[in-house]
C-alpha cells in the first residue's frame, strides 16, 4: 500500500517514465547474458543499471561491486560507475562499511540514519554528502551491493528509493544469471571433457595395452577429471578372497601400503567389495568411516574418499577402483557417477585383457606343449577367466564321456572318469550343440556326479560343445562350476558363454593336433620299422647265407670222418658219439638260426584268427599258471601275421608268468571298439607295474629287474618286440596299472574285413 501511495503521489513526475523505460532495456539485456561473452554481457549492464540509477537521482554517481562467489566478499576488479568524477586512489569497499553492513543485514543503509558510520573517507573528499547502499541478493544469497551518492545534503525520497530498488532486483538477478549461465557453462565444458577421457579410454582399452598399464591409465585419467590426489585399483585373486594391488598414482606418495588386502578385513575397499556398492565419504574423521579407513599411505593426512565397486558382467566382483584427497568434502555424488563410467571401461579392460593374454598363451601352448598339458592348462584358464571353482575337458568315446583334463589337482592323476553321453547334463552340451546352463547342480537331476558337487560344494554350471573345426561336429565338452553360496549367475550378456567357447575352440584344436600327431607319428614309426626289418632282413638273409656255408658243412664232415674212419670208431665209442653230437648240434642250431631270423623277413599280412594264435602262445605256460579266455571266438579274422601275433602273446604271457613268480590266473579277452576295432586285453594277477614305468616299459633298454638279475633287461627287450610288432601289423599297444593290482595289456588290432574293403 505504502509503494501504491508513492507512486499516486508521484505519479506526475517525470522520472516514472525514464525509471520504466530503463527498467525495459535492463530486462532486454539481461535476457542477452550468455549470447556471446558472460562477463561482458553482464558488465554492461550493471552499467546500465548505474547509468539509469543516476538518472532517477539527479546529480548523483553509482557505483556497483559483486561479491566472490566462494565468499561475502567484495570484488574490486567487478567494479561498474556511473556519474561519477576520475577514481580516487583508496576509493575500494570497507570490511565494515556501508556495503558489508548491507549484506550482513540484508537491508538497504541510508548514511544518514547510521549515526554511527561515517562516509568513506575517499568518497567524502571527492564532495558525497549523502549515500544509499543496497545489497544484491537472490534467494538470500549475497551477490554485490549497489551505492548511490549525492553531493548535496539531501535525503532520498521514497521515490527515488522504490525506483532504485527495482534497479536493484534487476542487477541481483543479472549478477545471478549470470553466474548460472557460467555454471552451466563449466558444467557442459566438464561433460564434454569427460566424454572426451572416456573417449580416450576407450580408445586406450582397444589399444590393447597390458592390463596393468592400462589400468594405471584409467587410474590416472580418473585422478585428472575428479581433482582427486591419489588413487589405488586393486582386483580380486582367483580364491576371491583378497584384494590384489594392479595400480597405483599421485604425487607425493611415501610408502604406499599395496599388500594384500582381505575381503575380510576392516577397510572401506573391503566394504565397497562386499556390498558391491559405491561409496562417497565427505569426511573420513566421522563414524562409521573413520574406524574402516585403511590409509593409502600412513604418512598423508586423507580427509575424503570415494570408491567403486567393479563389476563385471552377471554382477561378477573383478576389484574396487579408489580415490582419495587431502580435502573435506572434495567429492559431489556426480564425481561418483563420472568414476562408474570410468569403472565400466576398466572392467571391460580387464575382461579383454585378460582373454587376449589368455589366447595368447593357448596360441604358444598348441605350439609347444603336449595335448594333454595344453588342456590341463585351458582349464586353468577357464576359473580364471570365469571366476569358477573348477572346469574340466571330456571327450566323446562311443555312448560316454571320458573326463580328459580338470582344473582340480586332485583329479589329473585319476582322470578317464566317464559320464553316460545320453543321461548326463555335460552330454546334452554334446548332443545339442548348445551351451547348457545349470542354476544348481546339487539338485538338477540331469547332473550325474551329484556326489561331487554336494563335496565340492558347486552350483551354477556353465558348459559348451567342444567343436571338430573339420565337420563340425561336437567332440565334446567344455564345463566350468561355481561353488555357492557365492556362485554367480552365468552373464545373460553371453561373456561368460563366448569366453569358454573361445577356449574350447582351442581344446578342440588341442586335441585335434593330437590325432594328427599321433597318425603322423604312427605312420612314420611304421614305415621306419618296416624299413629298419627291410635292411636287417637283407643282413639276416646274408648272415644265414654265411653261416649256412660255414655250419653246413660240419655235418659233412663228420659224415666224411665216420666213413673213413669207421673201425676206429667201432672200438671207441665215446669218440662215436661225439661225432654224433656234433652232428646233431650243428643242425639244431641252423634251425634255430632259420627260425628266429626269420622274424626279421619281411612279413605277409592275412587273415589270422586270435584264437588260434592265442592258444599256440599257451605252451610257454606252467601247470601253475589258470588261464580264462573270454570272447576270443566270437571276434572276427584280424589283419595280421600268425607267426607274429603268437610271437607277441608268447612275450606277454612270459612276461606275466615271470610278474607272478610262476602261479597265478591269466585272463585273455577280446571285443570291437565303436570303430570295429579288434581290441584284445592280456591281464595278470600279479604286483602290477607303477604308473610312472609305463611309457619305459617298451623302451628297448629299460629292466625293471636288477643288473645282477640273470635276465635284467628281458621285460624291455620283450616288450619292445611287443610294441615294435604290433606297428608291424597296424596296431598298438598301452598298458594300464595302479602298480599294487595286476597288469593289463591292451592290444589293438585292425579287423581284416575292413582292411580288405580298403584295398590294404
Amino acid at each position: 500500500m505504502a509503494d501504491e501511495r508513492v507512486c499516486t503521489e508521484y505519479e506526475n513526475d517525470p522520472r516514472l517514465l525514464k525509471a520504466l523505460s530503463s527498467l525495459n532495456r535492463i530486462g532486454a539485456a539481461v535476457n542477452r547474458i550468455g549470447a556471446r561473452n558472460v562477463v561482458a554481457d553482464v558488465a554492461a549492464v550493471l552499467r546500465l543499471i548505474a547509468e539509469s540509477a543516476i538518472k532517477v537521482v539527479p546529480g548523483a554517481s553509482a557505483v556497483v561491486y559483486t561479491c566472490y562467489p566462494d565468499r561475502i566478499t567484495f570484488d574490486p576488479a567487478s567494479r561498474v560507475s556511473a556519474g561519477e568524477r576520475p577514481p580516487i586512489e583508496g576509493d575500494v569497499p570497507r570490511p565494515n562499511g556501508l556495503g558489508m553492513r548491507a549484506l550482513l543485514q540484508r537491508r538497504p543503509v541510508l548514511s544518514y540514519e547510521e549515526y554511527n558510520l561515517p562516509l568513506h573517507p575517499a568518497k567524502a573528499r571527492a564532495g558525497a554528502k549523502v549515500a544509499a547502499c543496497f545489497p544484491l541478493m537472490v534467494a538470500e544469497q549475497p551477490l554485490g551491493a549497489l551505492y548511490i551518492y549525492r553531493r548535496r545534503e539531501q535525503h532520498f525520497t521514497p521515490l527515488e528509493l522504490l525506483m532504485l530498488e527495482n534497479f536493484v532486483n534487476q542487477a541481483a538477478m543479472a549478477i545471478y544469471h549470470a553466474r548460472q549461465v557460467e555454471r552451466h557453462a563449466a558444467q557442459l565444458a566438464r561433460r564434454e571433457d569427460e566424454v572426451d577421457r572416456l573417449r580416450r579410454a576407450g580408445l586406450l582399452i582397444s589399444s590393447r595395452l597390458g592390463l596393468d598399464e592400462t589400468l594405471q591409465a584409467i587410474l590416472q585419467m580418473a585422478l585428472e577429471v575428479i581433482d582427486a590426489q591419489y588413487g589405488i585399483v586393486r582386483l580380486v585373486d582367483r580364491e576371491g578372497k583378497n584384494l590384489i594391488t594392479r595400480a597405483v598414482a599421485g604425487k607425493g606418495l611415501r610408502q604406499p601400503l599395496t599388500e594384500p588386502l582381505s575381503l575380510d578385513t576392516a577397510s572401506i575397499m573391503s566394504w565397497v567389495a562386499r556390498n558391491r556398492q559405491p561409496v562417497v565419504i565427505p569426511d573420513l574423521s566421522q563414524p562409521p568411516w573413520a574406524e574402516l579407513y585403511y590409509p593409502l599411505d600412513p604418512a598423508l593426512s586423507i580427509r575424503s574418499e570415494i570408491a567403486v565397486p567393479l563389476l563385471g558382467a552377471g554382477n561378477r566382483l573383478e576389484g574396487v577402483l579408489n580415490l582419495e584427497s587431502p580435502a573435506v568434502n572434495a567429492f559431489s555424488q556426480e564425481d561418483g557417477h563420472l568414476l562408474q563410467s570410468l569403472a565400466v571401461l576398466a572392467v571391460i579392460a580387464i575382461q579383454e585383457s585378460r582373454l587376449l593374454d589368455a589366447l595368447r598363451q593357448a596360441a604358444e601352448w598348441l605350439l609347444l606343449m603336449p595335448a594333454q598339458q595344453v588342456l590341463e592348462r585351458l582349464t586353468d584358464q577357464a576359473c580364471d577367466l570365469l571366476n569358477a571353482a573348477t572346469s574340466a575337458i571330456w571327450v566323446v568315446s562311443g555312448d560316454q564321456l571320458v573326463l580328459w583334463a580338470t582344473s582340480a589337482p586332485a583329479s589329473r592323476a585319476l582322470r578317464r572318469d566317464t559320464l553316460p553321453l545320453r543321461e548326463s547334463l555335460t552330454g546334452q552340451a554334446v548332443l545339442t550343440g548348445r551351451p547348457v546352463v545349470a542354476e544348481d547342480v546339487r539338485r538338477d537331476p540331469h547332473f550325474v556326479r551329484t556326489d561331487l558337487a554336494q563335496a565340492h560344494n558347486w552350483q551354477s554350471a556353465l558348459i559348451v560343445p567342444v567343436r571338430s573345426g573339420e565337420r563340425g561336429e561336437a567332440m565334446g565338452a567344455f564345463s566350468v562350476y561355481r561353488t555357492a553360496p557365492d556362485a554367480e549367475r552365468f552373464s545373460e550378456s553371453g561373456w561368460d558363454e563366448k569366453v569358454l567357447t573361445c577356449l574350447a575352440h582351442y581344446a578342440a584344436l588341442a586335441l585335434q593336433n593330437a590325432a594328427r600327431q599321433s597318425a603322423l607319428q604312427k605312420v612314420q614309426e611304421q614305415r621306419a620299422v618296416a624299413e629298419m626289418f627291410a635292411a636287417v632282413g637283407d643282413i639276416a638273409a646274408n648272415l644265414l647265407h654265411q653261416l649256412n656255408n660255414q655250419l653246413g658243412t660240419i655235418p659233412v664232415r663228420v659224415q666224411g670222418i665216420q666213413d673213413k674212419c669207421r673201425d676206429a670208431l667201432e672200438k671207441d665209442a665215446y669218440l662215436a658219439s661225439n661225432l654224433a653230437g656234433i652232428e646233431r648240434s650243428a643242425s639244431q642250431a641252423m634251425a634255430t638260426l632259420r627260425a628266429n631270423l626269420a622274424h626279421l623277413h619281411p612279413i605277409s599280412l592275412t587273415q589270422v584268427k586270435v584264437l588260434e594264435c592265442v592258444q599256440e602262445a599257451l605252451a610257454v605256460l606252467p601247470p601253475e599258471v589258470s588261464v580264462h579266455l573270454d570272447g576270443l571266438d566270437a571276434l572276427p579274422p584280424a589283419w595280421a601275421s600268425r607267426r607274429g601275433l603268437t610271437m607277441i602273446f608268447t612275450n606277454l604271457l612270459e612276461n606275466a608268468v615271470e610278474a607272478m613268480e610262476g602261479r597265478g590266473t591269466v585272463v585273455i579277452s577280446g571285443a570291437l571298439d565303436h570303430d570295429n576295432r579288434i581290441i584284445i586285453a592280456v591281464h595278470d594277477d600279479g604286483p602290477g607295474i607303477p604308473p610312472e614305468w609305463h611309457e619305459r616299459i617298451f623302451e628297448l633298454e629299460f629292466s625293471r629287474r636288477p643288473p645282477q638279475d640273470k635276465q635284467a633287461g628281458r621285460l624291455g627287450f620283450g616288450l619292445w618286440w611287443v610294441k615294435t610288432w604290433m606297428r608291424r601289423l597296424g596296431g598298438s599297444v598301452r598298458v594300464e596299472s595302479d602298480g599294487c593290482h595286476g597288469t593289463t595289456f591292451y592290444l589293438t588290432l585292425p579287423c581284416a574285413a575292413l582292411c580288405e574293403m580298403e584295398g590294404r
